[in-house]
């Protein structure tokens, strides 16, 4: 928010200015120093300035403006005595820009100017201001013959009656970040969490006490109010659980909602879920987006990467808010664009979610191989990591080398803490998703399963006891470049099978996804940000929907790497280690570059039980044959 404080000379603009400057922490600028030295010359000899002198003085502050509001806002003195003044200065949004009038008769201001010195205005050409002065209809209008403390008390008091641009529902670990970082960005928002007496207590009451002085978040609890302090037409981001809950959300709001409010549901939804909605709102006029969000706690507020989609109306609303909070990629620009129609921006984020799935779980199989099967103490296993990752600078990777280096007293906590972990929501839902769209899923589903068979801890222990580990001698003289470039295979090969779920998603539901531009918006911000993700940007611009497997540029990498990850999987298995993704990767690698695969018996098994038919590769495509199978006798 930039505030322009308006009217006359003497009217106090930069006394006052100053004083709000310092309540809001935000920069100060007195419009009188960006005057063109030729304006200056000629206000001190007395003349006053025509329109023609204004016209660059204006331009000056105009692109100032739009600067300072970029940069997080600012407080500018500025007479701007006509409304054509005022219109060539709002380079920014209108609900980004507030209006502060001073104002007082003549003769009180008169008697100021008399008791000013030292500069350049003088007294005699402030009838001329009051000629040219046409009061603005709108913003906030104060009487400046009152103490400087009245004056400043009046305008914070009607600020903080000013309507919010955005109102975001829901207070937990991402809704309190993401109103942080829009508040840093200088978007107006306020905030709403429902109180439950001994289960949510003063959620939203003690979120904005805590940063009372840093920024005014206008806080509610009560439905009908939240709404009513949003301008219209309202923007609402909802950040709660997904399922029902976004359902039971809308369900309340929707009493309170007009045609042309938009709802933006920033949770992880079903991407299925999420075009429902859209359509069942578009009935009662309501716009509606699916954004999934990604970077945890510390992206949402310092900038996630931001995957929305919905109608290019919902979009062309938010956008300048989303794009505003989110992450920057190499050249500067938002980790966020427009995804495509319906539920496109939530699937993106859920196959967002499924490599991140394939990452997570192939770092925890090299850990676990190196802890273990090499006996590697946690901070020898964190310098691989950090040295991989010189190459790789993957996000992933390095939090990993981080946490095995935390220690609880002289114990690793690494160490202390329990193997089972579950899954729940887009992991699985990536796999439900390839089935139904005949995509192969195979690391992802990998790194699901070994989540759900990691969750049954007690039956685990239970068949340790009944069967003997191989011996590990044999990994002992394993070759470093061969592990690194296993990991490397597994993950490009990881990504692909990823990319291939969206190309396969955007063909059956014609959303026409951008595969590069969803790579940019990856490139920072998201879980899954590495180097590898900046090469597929060009990838998938010079190839748009082709796997990542034949592109030349890959092909090469994986000649290389191919031979070292079967001799490591098949090492790690051969010494009763699992790495189910390393494996799952090598498996999809070498069935999807087999010109001959097993499938001719399946057909064939089919076809005997079942009558199913198959085709003949000695045929036409197309054409189907059943077999009576049984031996003639």
């Amino acid at each position: 928010m930039v505030f322009i404080l308006s009217g006359v000379s003497g009217v106090g603009k930069t006394t006052i200015g100053l004083l709000l400057s310092a309540r809001l922490e935000l920069p100060f600028y007195d419009a009188d120093d960006f005057h063109p030295a030729g304006n200056v010359e000629k206000m001190a000899s007395g003349l006053p300035l025509q329109d023609e002198d204004r016209q660059p003085w204006l331009d000056i502050l105009a692109k100032n403006i739009k600067i300072w509001n970029e940069e997080g806002g600012a407080v500018l003195a500025c007479s701007a005595l006509k409304e054509t003044y005022r219109r060539k200065l709002q380079s920014i949004p209108e609900n980004e820009l507030q209006w502060i009038f001073l104002h007082s008769d003549y003769e009180v201001i008169l008697q100021r100017m008399s008791g000013r010195s030292g500069h350049y205005f003088k007294s005699t050409l402030l009838k001329s201001q009051y000629e040219t002065l046409e009061p603005p209809g709108y913003g906030i209008h104060i009487n400046v013959n009152k103490p400087e403390e009245n004056i400043l008390a009046e305008i914070m008091q009607k600020i903080q009656t000013i309507k919010s641009e955005v109102g975001l529902f829901g207070l937990g670990v991402m809704g309190k970040s993401l109103a942080l970082n829009m508040a840093t960005k200088g978007i107006h928002v306020a905030v709403y969490n429902r109180h439950v007496e001994k289960v949510e207590v003063d959620i939203a009451k003690d979120f904005a006490g805590e940063h009372t002085g840093i920024f005014n978040f206008p806080w509610f609890d009560d439905l009908a109010a939240f709404v009513d302090n949003l301008s219209q037409p309202r923007n609402i981001l909802l950040m709660v659980n997904a399922g029902k809950t976004v359902d039971i959300v809308i369900k309340g709001l929707i009493h309170f909602l007009e045609e042309g409010d938009l709802i933006i549901d920033g949770g992880n939804s079903h991407y299925k879920d999420t075009a429902r909605r859209e359509k069942e709102l578009a009935k009662k006029g309501i716009l509606f987006l699916g954004a999934g969000i990604s970077g945890g706690e510390e992206g949402a507020k310092k900038g996630p990467s931001i995957m929305p989609g919905g109608t290019r109306m919902a979009y062309d609303r938010a956008g300048k808010y989303l794009e505003k909070i989110a992450a920057r990629d190499s050249k500067g620009n938002p980790c966020c664009a427009f995804i495509g129609p319906q539920g496109s921006g939530h699937f993106v984020k859920m196959a967002h979610n499924g490599i991140e799935y394939g990452e997570m779980q192939l770092i925890a199989e090299f850990y676990h191989y190196f802890r273990f099967g090499y006996k590697f103490t946690p901070e020898k296993i964190s310098a691989i990591f950090l040295d991989w990752n010189k190459e790789i600078q993957s996000y992933l990777l390095e939090i990993s080398a981080d946490i095995l280096l935390k220690k609880e007293g002289e114990e690793f906590l690494i160490d202390k803490i329990l193997d089972a972990a579950k899954q729940k929501g887009t992991g699985g839902w990536s796999t439900n998703s390839a089935l139904e769209l005949g995509v192969p899923l195979d690391t992802i589903t990998a790194a699901v399963m070994a989540r759900n068979i990691s969750a049954i801890k007690e039956e685990r222990k239970t068949a340790e006891k009944l069967y003997e580990k191989p011996s590990a001698e044999t990994i002992q003289n394993q070759n470093f470049n061969d592990l690194f470039s296993a990991y490397k295979s597994a993950s490009i090969i990881n990504h692909a099978i990823g990319f291939s779920l969206l190309t396969a998603a955007s063909k059956e539901y014609n959303w026409e996804l951008n595969l590069s531009e969803i790579a940019r918006i990856w490139t920072n911000g998201c879980i899954i940000r590495s180097a590898f993700m900046e090469n597929l940007i060009k990838i998938f611009k010079d190839t748009p929907e082709t796997n990542l497997l034949v592109h030349p540029q890959i092909v090469e990498q994986l000649k290389d790497y191919q031979k070292s990850h079967r001799q490591v999987a098949g090492e790690a298995l051969g010494s009763g280690y699992p790495m189910p993704v390393l494996m799952a990767a090598q498996n999809y690698f070498l069935s999807y570059t087999s010109g001959q695969a097993a499938a001719n018996m399946i057909q064939a098994q089919r076809d005997y039980f079942g009558a199913h038919t198959y085709e003949r590769n000695d045929k036409p495509r197309g054409e189907f044959f059943h077999t009576d199978w049984k031996p003639d006798n």
